[in-house]
């Protein structure tokens, strides 16, 4: 019932739109993430696309489908992109991003983490998308920037008009002890709320671990994917008064 009313909801105020939303996903794939990390994020992603409270949002208006790419990054001129933006128009399009990201091959790792130059290519991507209603950018990451342009120093005029910049961060093994590893996962949530995520309603989730990685990307996906239903639904209920 509720998904048949948030379908119902959704219907009037996107129909003509091209392109509802366009979300490119950053990947860290920096030497700080070992070859189980790589894994657990990569299936990860799969396994938070197609849970079925999250195909049931993509595929919630035909007329206005969702576009989705997904790049790996991690030092400032290492950024891989595994799936091209691809429309997600029927479930066919949902099985060919996961047959392209369970078939690739990890690079060589950077030793060093470029937030930086993974949010201006996060842009350049998303400039090719100026039809989509929302165009948003999440960048998941373990760690703080080491190398390249800092984040804060990326001015908001190169941020693409609209874009929203999310991010969610990971708790990683690589830190010693639990307490330290607790005390460095909320310093990194701190961070990317300073100097990451960009837009009014830009918001950053938290994973503990690599194990908790899908229920986070799924908690996230629903959250953006979402966002633009309530928004949409405020501006009717506005609009009916």
């Amino acid at each position: 019932m509720i998904r048949l009313c948030l379908f119902m909801l959704f219907l009037p105020a996107v129909a003509q739109a091209a392109c509802r939303q366009a979300l490119s996903l950053g990947l860290d794939v920096s030497s700080s993430v070992d070859r189980s990390e790589y894994t657990l994020q990569l299936e990860g992603v799969i396994a938070a696309l197609n849970a079925p409270v999250v195909v049931d949002i993509l595929f919630l208006q035909p007329d206005a489908p969702v576009r989705i790419q997904v790049f790996e990054w991690s030092g400032p001129v290492n950024q891989t992109v595994i799936v091209p933006w691809t429309t997600i128009n029927a479930p066919s399009d949902l099985a060919a991003i996961t047959a392209r990201l369970r078939a690739h091959q990890r690079g060589v790792p950077a030793p060093t983490t470029a937030v930086g130059s993974a949010l201006l290519a996060g842009f350049s991507y998303l400039e090719q998308q100026s039809d989509c209603w929302v165009r948003t950018l999440d960048l998941s990451g373990d760690g703080e920037t080491n190398t390249g342009p800092l984040p804060e120093d990326i001015p908001d005029a190169q941020t693409p008009t609209g874009v929203t910049v999310n991010g969610l961060v990971v708790g990683s093994g690589n830190f010693f002890g639990d307490r330290v590893s607790r005390d460095a996962l909320v310093d990194l949530e701190v961070y990317y709320r300073e100097n990451v995520i960009r837009g009014p309603v830009a918001f950053v989730e938290v994973a503990q671990s690599y194990d908790d990685y899908a229920a986070t990307m799924e908690r996230k996906l629903l959250r953006e994917l979402s966002a633009l239903t309530v928004g949409q639904t405020e501006e009717r209920r506005g609009l009916d008064r």
